[in-house]
C-alpha cells in the first residue's frame, strides 16, 4: 500500500522553448506527452519568464525572487556560496518539508571561469540529495560536489557531443547553430538521454515509497545549436515549415545600441526551414524523454499522486522582428510554456489566461506540497485563484557587455504590453528621467510587435495606466523583499557598474 501522504512533485524544465512550439498550440508540432499532460491539467497561455536569459531566469525560478531582488540580473552574475543566498531555494525548502530530492540536469547556479575567472564557488547541490549532470566533471568553477557527471560514466559520448557542438560557435547562437545538424550520437547517448536513463534508474532503484519525492528534470534542448538525434527529423515534412524571411522592425527599441543576435537575417530560405524543423524535432525528442519518466511513474502506481509542473526558462525569437535568441522583452523571448497537472488541479484540459510568471513556480510547488508560502515572495500559487493585473519582466543587458546596461522593464497583459527603458550604461545614469524611452504594443492585433504605439496620443490613457501599474508592481514587490533584517547585503559575484561607468572588480 502506498503510504505517501503528500503528493510527489515532478518539475520538468526545458531550455529556450517558445510558448507556441507544442502540439496543443500548433498541429504541426509532435509533442504527444506534453499534449496529454495539458489535457489532464491546465495550460497557462499568457505565462512569461521574468528575466529572458538562462542564468538569471533559473535563479528567479529556484529562489522565487525577481532579479532586482536576488541581485542576479543577467548571465554574468551568480551567488557563489550558500550562505549568501537571499532565501532558501526550491529543493532546500522541499527537503526541509520531508521530500527526497533528486536533480537531473542543468541548474545554472554557477557560471564558469570563462566569464568570471576569479570567482570561487562552494559547489553546493543546493538542496538536492541526489544529483546527475550532463557533460564532464573536473571544472572547479562549475562543479557541484557529490554530483555524478555523464563524463565519468560515458566519456566517449561527451567527447563526441563536444566535437559536434564545436561547429556552432560559443553559445550556438550563430547561423551554423540555428541551421544545426543531424547528430551521429544515438538518442540514448545524448546528454538528455543519459539524464533520462538516470532518472528512470532512480525511480526503479532509489525511490523511497514511504516518503514523497521531488524530482527536477532539466533538459538543455531545444536550445541552439540544434543537434538532432537520428530518427527525429524524419518525423517532419520540411514543406510544413515556412521559408519566409523574417519581418524586421523599423527600430530595435530597448535593444538599441546592443550587440544583438541577427543570425536569422543571414540565413537562406532553405536554412530557415531546416532551423524551424530541427527546433521542432528537438522538442519532439525531449517529449519522448520526459514522457518515458511520466509513463514509469504511471507503471509503478505513483502518477496519480504526483503533481507535475512543466515550463521553460525562456523562449527564442526564431526570426520574429528579425531577431534570434532571447535577451529581449519581446513575445518570442519572454513567453514560455507553463502547464500544471495532478493533485489539487481541479479543472483539467482547460486553458488559463491569467498572467503567470516564473516566480510563481516556487509558491505553486510549495502549495502542492502543503507547505506554507512565505509572504515575502512576489509570486503566487498557480493552484490558487490568484489574479494579478499583468505580468512583469526585466532586462539589465546580457552581462557580456563591457558595462552593465541601464534597465528595461516590462508590464504585460493579454492585450497590451508596455516596455520602459533607458539606453546606455547604468553607471552613466545621473538621475535625470527625461531620457526614459518606451514601447507600447497592442498584442491582440500585433503579436510580433512591429507597430509601436508608445507616442500615439490615442493610447495615452493605456500608456499611463500601465506605467502606474508597473511602478506599483515593482514597489509592492520591493515591499515584500528585501525588508528589515532579511537582507543586510547582496553578495552577488559578477560585474556591476560604478557611477563613473567603470566596473567593480
Amino acid at each position: 500500500m502506498n503510504k505517501i501522504k503528500k503528493p510527489n512533485i515532478l518539475f520538468i524544465i526545458t531550455d529556450q522553448q517558445r510558448h507556441d512550439v507544442m502540439g496543443c498550440c500548433d498541429d504541426i508540432i509532435q509533442t504527444p506527452n506534453l499534449d496529454k499532460l495539458a489535457s489532464r491539467g491546465k495550460i497557462f497561455t499568457e505565462a512569461v519568464c521574468n528575466v529572458p536569459m538562462c542564468v538569471a531566469s533559473r535563479y528567479a525560478i529556484m529562489t522565487g525572487l525577481y532579479g532586482f531582488q536576488s541581485g542576479v540580473k543577467h548571465n554574468a552574475q551568480m551567488i557563489c556560496r550558500d550562505e549568501d543566498l537571499p532565501v532558501p531555494v526550491l529543493a532546500e525548502r522541499l527537503r526541509s518539508a520531508g521530500y527526497k530530492t533528486a536533480g537531473f540536469g542543468k541548474t545554472h547556479w554557477y557560471i564558469g571561469s570563462s566569464i568570471l575567472p576569479k570567482a570561487e564557488i562552494d559547489g553546493s547541490a543546493r538542496g538536492f540529495d541526489t544529483r546527475y549532470i550532463r557533460g564532464a566533471s573536473g571544472n572547479p568553477s562549475t562543479e557541484e560536489k557529490n554530483a555524478i557527471y555523464m563524463g565519468d560514466e560515458e566519456p566517449e559520448w561527451v567527447i563526441k557531443e563536444k566535437e559536434e557542438n564545436s561547429t556552432f560557435g560559443l553559445g550556438g547562437e550563430t547561423v551554423n547553430g540555428y541551421v544545426g545538424l543531424t547528430s551521429t550520437v544515438p538518442p540514448e547517448h545524448h546528454g538528455e538521454g543519459w539524464l533520462t536513463r538516470k532518472a528512470l534508474d532512480y525511480i526503479d532503484n532509489e525511490l523511497d515509497r514511504d516518503n514523497p519525492f521531488f524530482m527536477y528534470l532539466s533538459y538543455d534542448y531545444p536550445h541552439v545549436g540544434l543537434r538532432v538525434p537520428p530518427g527525429y527529423e524524419e518525423r517532419y515534412n520540411i514543406n510544413d515549415f515556412s521559408d519566409e524571411p523574417p519581418v524586421e522592425s523599423a527600430t530595435l527599441g530597448h535593444r538599441q545600441g546592443e550587440d544583438f543576435k541577427d543570425a536569422w537575417l543571414h540565413m537562406t530560405s532553405k536554412e530557415r526551414q531546416k532551423s524551424r524543423l530541427r527546433y521542432a524535432a528537438l522538442c519532439t525528442y525531449v517529449d519522448d524523454l520526459y514522457g518515458s519518466v511520466i509513463q514509469k511513474l504511471d507503471d509503478i502506481g505513483e502518477l496519480e499522486n504526483t503533481f507535475i509542473l512543466y515550463t521553460s526558462d525562456h523562449g527564442d525569437m526564431m526570426g520574429d522582428r528579425g531577431l534570434a535568441s532571447k535577451y529581449s522583452l519581446y513575445e518570442g523571448s519572454i513567453r514560455v510554456p507553463m502547464i500544471i497537472a495532478g493533485p489539487g488541479v481541479e479543472s483539467t484540459g482547460l486553458t488559463d489566461e491569467r498572467p503567470a510568471e516564473s516566480v510563481d513556480i516556487v509558491p505553486t510547488l510549495l502549495d502542492a506540497a502543503g507547505v506554507e508560502i512565505p509572504e515575502n515572495l512576489p509570486g503566487f500559487s498557480l493552484i490558487s485563484d490568484f489574479k494579478r493585473s499583468g505580468a512583469f519582466a526585466e532586462m539589465h543587458g546580457r552581462g557580456y557587455e563591457e558595462y552593465q546596461r541601464a534597465p528595461a522593464i516590462m508590464y504585460r497583459n493579454k492585450d497590451w504590453k508596455l516596455i520602459l527603458y533607458i539606453s546606455g550604461p547604468l553607471g552613466a545614469f545621473s538621475g535625470e528621467l527625461e531620457n526614459i524611452k518606451g514601447e507600447l504594443y497592442y498584442l491582440k492585433e500585433d503579436l510580433i510587435e512591429l507597430n509601436d504605439l508608445y507616442k500615439d496620443d490615442e493610447h495615452s490613457k493605456t500608456r499611463e495606466k500601465m506605467t502606474t501599474q508597473l511602478l506599483m508592481h515593482v514597489m509592492c514587490s520591493l515591499g515584500r523583499f528585501p525588508s528589515g533584517v532579511q537582507r543586510a547585503s547582496i553578495n552577488v559575484t559578477g560585474p556591476e557598474t560604478k557611477p563613473d561607468s567603470s566596473i567593480w572588480e
